[in-house]
């Protein structure tokens, strides 16, 4: 990847999470991540799904640091400097050109258009500067918003999937081809 690793949209500036910021999270050092970032980080922040994710992200980047922009992007509201989410793919595609996104908004952010804006500016970028071909995502059967992101990013659903380790549980599979 020779592309410069920063989106900016109207609102927000998505940042790919380095390792260090990865390693401020994991030791839940709010003062240097805080810094490191020129953010405010609220609380409710190391309570999101993406911590369980990190300390294979922070694997990953030290094997290999081209996975940088492949893996954990951050979501800062650009008017107040606040780290409102997280978005990102699973690491370099293991399927030709197809990348999995995945994406959360803080509560307190939700219903504000702030996961559409991520996304689709994440999206984009993959299909410009990652190469990628096709995008694909998953969301929960019953997560209403996080239908509506995909839906407005113009993915199709492709398939309904059980989740083997929680019986009665589905989720939707999503495709976006570029």
């Amino acid at each position: 990847m020779n592309q410069i690793l920063y989106i900016d949209t109207q609102r927000l500036e998505l940042l790919p999470c380095s390792l260090e910021v990865a390693q401020a999270t994991i030791d839940r050092d709010k003062t240097l991540l805080e810094k490191l970032l020129t953010a405010y980080v609220p609380d409710d922040w190391y309570e999101t799904e993406v911590q369980d994710f990190l300390p294979k992200y922070i694997s990953m980047l030290k094997t290999d640091p081209s996975q940088l922009g492949y893996g954990v992007w951050l979501m800062i509201r650009t008017d107040d400097s606040t780290l409102l989410g997280d978005l990102g793919f699973g690491g370099k595609p293991q399927a030709v050109d197809t990348l999995e996104v995945g994406y959360e908004v803080l509560t307190p952010y939700r219903n504000q258009g702030y996961a559409t804006e991520a996304v689709e500016a994440l999206v984009n970028f993959a299909f410009t500067q990652l190469e990628a071909e096709r995008i694909i995502a998953h969301t929960p059967e019953d997560n209403i918003g996080s239908i509506r992101v995909v839906e407005k990013l113009g993915m199709q659903n492709v398939e309904t999937v059980t989740v083997s380790d929680l019986p009665g549980v589905n989720v939707f599979k999503w495709e976006l081809v570029k």
